[in-house]
């Protein structure tokens, strides 16, 4: 028996060192792995916003991060309900190595427990712990209160503003507006004076893509939206509070004298920037960043057009303070379950290099911009149309300069943003809250209830469901 014994752990031993012969055998002279050691690095990415415009642009937004990175990546876009479509990803297990997802999606999957904690993985990245590329305080914005860290920022961004159309405030002899009642007659006027020559009733004083984002217009009440966590802990909704109701009858004004877009419920944010790019509306609530870019979609397609978008501040409350809305953090996550989390964060890695912030502003190189032997860049027709936003505007990574320049208007924008803007409180319970606040604000707006009833019913209905404490 112990012979047996004995020639059992022999050829136990002896297929140990053969394995261990064959895998030292792929190795050349000097010690190197050779090619048949590597295995493939692949990657399975799920996003909103991330690649090219067109499906055949998106497969060469894939081949290009391959080339760049020696990933093997399949980025899986979808561009409508996206919340809801990761939301049941993750609820069935399906597995992703990294998902795109703004703050307040974060926290319910972090509530879920289906989010890898990155913390330390963060501190021991040269590229991802530099403040010069991600600066220390926007890290705060993702930091949970256990100090932990499950995420990495996938662009910088900025925050949300009134828009309007410089130009045709200039062609009507009008003042940049400043209070609830300036905004009203410039409004009404660009309504009703024809501000697009077109000798039609065809355009609107304002427009917006549902409650996103009528924060300019609330801070005249000094009404923040989202969520207020007090000292002691309690939720409020300020949205939900009698603050709120004389701004809802300023906007249930517009919508009766047919200044307001009456489908401004019912818009995305596509219908929003149409409508204004084609001359019919004259404010919009939307980005800074996207003062530039309307205003280069316009010039790429007329060199001599008088079109001009400007960021405004919004309303002051009667301190004279501003409020604007500071956007979400987006940001990438590795699921609990993720194939190759190692992997992911070297893709996470890459995304804030200067290789990274380049395919991730202005694409593919050859597809959407060239660079010629002198080093200047310049962007092809495809490029024109991306408008340099594959997922990302402005990188984090203050280290990049984009080589086109900054586009116009952009940069007395982000002034204001930077001067004003606040981060909002998300907690896991807001996407319910949401539906509760838009259904009885839009019920204000329209007049298909008074604003004074509208916040009492809002007010009943968030209590009962336990969505806020007081």
């Amino acid at each position: 028996m112990k012979k047996l014994m004995v020639k059992l752990l022999l050829a136990a031993l002896l297929m140990t060192l053969l394995a261990a012969c064959q895998q030292t055998s792929t190795a050349d002279e000097s010690g190197e792995e050779t090619d048949a050691d590597q295995e493939e690095k692949t990657l399975r990415i799920l996003t909103s916003v991330v690649g090219g415009k067109t499906p055949e642009e998106h497969a060469e937004f894939e081949k290009e991060i391959e080339r760049l990175t020696g990933i093997s990546v399949t980025i899986e876009k979808v561009p409508t309900d996206y919340d809801q479509r990761l939301l049941t990803s993750m609820s069935a297990g399906e597995q992703y190595d990294l998902v795109y997802m703004t703050k307040p999606m974060m926290d319910v999957l972090v509530d879920q427990g289906a989010l890898t904690e990155l913390t330390q993985s963060i501190q021991d990245s040269e590229i991802l712990s530099d403040p010069a590329v991600i600066p220390t305080e926007e890290w705060e914005l993702i930091t949970y209160d256990d100090g932990k860290i499950y995420s990495v920022f996938n662009k910088f961004e900025g925050g949300t503003m009134p828009l309007i159309r410089q130009d045709w405030l200039e062609a009507l002899g009008l003042e940049e507006p400043s209070t609830l009642d300036d905004y009203y007659h410039v409004l009404k006027a660009f309504a009703e004076q024809d501000p697009n020559g077109t000798g039609q009733d065809d355009t609107y004083g304002l427009t917006t893509a549902g409650l996103y984002d009528i924060q300019g217009f609330m801070s005249a009440a000094g009404v923040k939206a989202r969520y207020v966590i007090e000292d002691d802990g309690s939720r409020t909704i300020p949205y939900a509070t009698e603050a709120a109701i004389p701004v809802y009858e300023w906007f249930a004004k517009l919508y009766a004298e047919g200044i307001l877009d009456p489908n401004f419920a019912t818009n995305d944010s596509g219908n929003m920037q149409e409508l204004f790019l084609s001359d019919r509306v004259g404010v919009v609530t939307y980005w800074d960043a996207w003062v530039g870019l309307f205003n280069n979609i316009r010039l790429n397609d007329d060199p001599n057009t008088s079109f001009m978008a400007k960021g405004l501040p919004g309303v002051p409350d009667e301190n004279g303070e501003f409020m604007l809305r500071r956007g979400d953090p987006s940001v990438w996550a590795i699921p609990v379950n993720a194939e190759h989390p190692e992997t992911a964060l070297e893709f996470l890695e890459f995304w804030h290099t200067p290789e990274g912030n380049t395919v991730s502003t202005l694409g593919v190189k050859d597809l959407h911009y060239t660079v010629d032997e002198n080093g200047e860049y310049e962007l092809t027709e495809l490029g024109e149309i991306a408008n340099m936003d594959h997922g990302v505007v402005f990188p984090n990574n203050t280290n990049w300069e984009n080589p086109f320049g900054t586009l116009p208007g952009v940069e007395e924008a982000q002034a204001v943003i930077i001067e004003h803007a606040q981060p909002e409180v998300s907690t896991a319970d807001w996407p319910q809250a949401e539906k509760i606040v838009e259904r009885y604000v839009f019920a204000a707006i329209t007049g298909d209830m008074p604003a004074a009833e509208a916040v009492e019913r809002m007010h009943g209905e968030l209590l009962a469901a336990d969505l806020i404490d007081n």
